[in-house]
Order: structure tokens, then sequence, then C-alpha cells
């Protein structure tokens, strides 16, 4: 018997695995639900089929979770190849239709051929709670900009002219909104009686926030339709991003004290931009072993910050950005490098070099981020902080 590839096209409920031979011809096609024993038994009539059994499934995480942990416990290698390179190889395969059974036979193939899938691996603990931690984070914060959209909305309809003034991501704007909504009656109430209001509720200047309304109500005597009911409604949305907010401040001190658990924990805050958040999602997005990846180049390419060429007949060197990357950890280059053009003068001098070469503001950043992923590659290599490079002194 020789090798054997299988694919597995993963659901929520059933998985369907199609397993193929050297010559690419089916051996098996079934459809299986996602229970362990079932998987078991599947696995146990895969490896019958051959000496050596290399997988391939199109999720890495999710409905896939079971399968893929069962597979790795005991010793498969399991290589993930995303939904949209199954899509476009599949217009290679004989036959326009899609199934299960198709998709899941392409993975097989694409698994045979192909050198270059991302290997799956059984995951750090921390780094699995932290994928968690941070993956609901992200919901918050996505929960939070939509609830603020709609607060702003809402109040725009009311009293604009307040809305103009308040930043209402900050608490102290929303505490007022929990009390006050229209301008008759933050005029009512007067400058002395609301700051007393927004000082025994802990808000921030109390004085200058109680002035900015009344100010504003002052400008506005007129009462718009729908007003009381709109107030009641500006009234709740306050009230929800205010929990988002306190949602999202105690996620942030789990994901802070859960990274300090990993061993890179020290290595990756000490690079200028990159604190407990985006470090976090660094681990998140990667899995935190760099082997996987093997170099700083396939790193950057991973996370969407190195070029790639697109020459075609005269033209050369024609650079443009990847369309296959990692989103999320080019978030995480793209956002670090913004941050450390404000506190890192080794930072701020490379970006104003490619500003001064010609390059547009994005270019430039993206520029800085490829630079940083090779020193954080080192970095983690070394097992060694960050340490800024001493100033260049004028030869005597």
């Amino acid at each position: 018997m020789a090798a054997i590839w299988a694919g597995i096209d993963a659901g929520k409920v059933h998985h369907h695995c199609v397993a193929i031979d050297e010559s690419g011809r089916r051996v098996l096609s079934r459809r299986v639900a996602n229970d362990e024993s079932e998987l078991l038994e599947l696995l146990a009539d895969v490896l019958a089929l051959g000496d050596e059994v290399i997988w391939g499934i199109d999720l890495a995480d999710g409905g896939a979770a079971l399968a893929i942990a069962l597979l790795l416990n005991h010793d498969q290698p399991v290589h993930y190849i995303s939904g949209r390179a199954i899509h476009r190889a599949s217009e290679s395969y004989r036959g326009e239709g899609k199934t299960d059974a198709k998709d899941a036979a392409v993975i097989a193939d694409q698994v045979r051929v192909r050198r270059d899938l991302h290997p799956l691996s059984t995951g750090d603990e921390t780094v699995t709670d932290l994928k968690l931690l941070t993956g609901r984070r992200m919901d918050l914060v996505a929960d939070r900009t939509r609830t603020v959209n709609r607060l702003r909305a809402q109040f725009t309809g009311i009293f604009p002219g307040l809305e103009r003034a308040l930043d209402l991501t900050n608490t102290g704007p929303l505490t007022l909104l929990t009390g006050y909504q229209t301008p008759a009656a933050i005029r009512r109430i007067g400058v002395k009686r609301l700051e007393t209001w927004l000082r025994n509720r802990h808000v921030v200047r109390p004085d200058r926030l109680a002035e900015i309304a009344v100010q504003a109500a002052e400008r506005q005597h007129t009462s718009l339709p729908g007003e009381k009911l709109a107030a009641t409604l500006v009234h709740t949305l306050a009230k929800e991003v205010m929990s988002l907010n306190q949602q999202v401040a105690e996620l942030d001190k789990a994901i802070e004290a859960r990274f300090r658990d990993h061993h890179t924990f020290e290595v990756i805050t000490s690079m200028p931009g990159l604190g407990v958040i985006l470090g976090a999602e660094f681990l998140a997005a990667t899995g935190g072993d760099m082997t996987v990846f093997g170099t700083a180049d396939r790193l950057a390419g991973f996370g969407g910050v190195a070029p790639v060429p697109r020459d075609s007949g005269k033209l050369s060197g024609n650079l443009r950005r990847p369309q296959r990357y990692n989103r999320r950890l080019q978030r995480v280059f793209y956002t670090s490098a913004l941050f450390s053009i404000r506190h890192c003068e080794e930072s701020r001098r490379f970006y104003d070099r490619k500003r001064a070469e010609g390059k547009r503001h994005t270019q430039a950043v993206l520029a800085l981020a490829r630079r940083r992923v090779n020193v954080l590659w080192a970095l983690l290599r070394d097992g060694r902080r960050y340490e800024p490079a001493p100033p260049a002194t004028a030869a005597a």
C-alpha cells in the first residue's frame, strides 16, 4: 500500500470526506456526522487504505474543531486550505456543479500536489484562550460601534447641536444622556444643578460638560417631532454603549492576564506600538509558533504586508498588495506600525524617509510594517526584548 490523501469538506452538522490515491483516483467518499464515534470510524477506514495518510480540511476551528482534534490526537498530519483557495482551484476540475463531495475531492487533490499549505498543530492552551478572548472582543467592539452609530443617528434627530459637541464614546457624555436628552430638560436643570448631578455620578470635569450641554440647549428652543420617544431610545442606547464599554474593559483585563502566562509576552510587548491587545491578537492569528512559517518573509506574506510581483510582457518590477492573506494579522501589523510612528523615533525616521521618497501615507506605513516583521521575527527567534538602536554619533 502507498500514500493516501484525504480531504474533508467540513460542516456544522456533517462532514464529507474523499480519499484519493497517488494517481488521484477516489478510493473512498463518505458523508459522516460531526460526531466522535463516526469520525473515529472514518479515521480507521481511511488508515486501512494506505501506509500513510495526509489530511486536508477547509476549516481551522468552529465546526471542524472536533475532527481536527481527533486527527491530531492520533498523530495525523492535517493541512488547512481556505475556502477561497478551494473555490478557485475547483474551476480547473471537471464539472461546473458544486457539491460537498467535489469540494472534498478538490481538497484531497490540492493537498496531494501542493507543498505550501499551512499545517495544523495541537494548539498552545494559552493561545487557544487568547483566540477565544480576542475574538469575543472583536465582536463586542463591532457591537459597540454599531450601537454608537445608532445613538448618534437617534440623538441627531432631536438635538443636533449637542450631538456635534459630544464624543459619544466617552463615559461622561454617555452618562449625561442617561439622564437628560432634550434641550428643554437641560435648560430646566441649568448649569449648576447639572454639574452636581454629573459629579455625583463620578464624571470627569463635570463643570465643562454641563456648560457645553446648557450652551447647546440655549441655542435650540424648537421641540422636534417624536422627541419624547426618541429621548427614551437615546437613554436606552446610551446605557447599552456604557454596558459594552464595561464588557470590553473587563475583557481587556482577562486578555492581559492570560497573555502574561505566555512565554513570549515580554518579547512581544517590548516592540514599540505592539501592546497587550495587539500582541494578544498577534498570537491568536499566528498560533505563536514561528517555526510553522519558516522565515520572516513567509510571516510577512501571511500578514499581507509583503508586496507580490505583477510583471507581464515588458512590465517588470510591478509590485502590488497580495490578495490572499490573513486580514486580522495585517490589521495588527498595520495598526502597530501606526502607533510606533508616534512613540518610536526609529519608526518615525523610517516613515519620514519613505514619505520623502514619494510614497503615500499608506504605502509608507506598510513599508514600516514590513520592516517591523523582520525585527519581531528576530526577537522571537532569539527570545530577547526589543532595544532601540543607539543614536549615531558624528565621527571626530
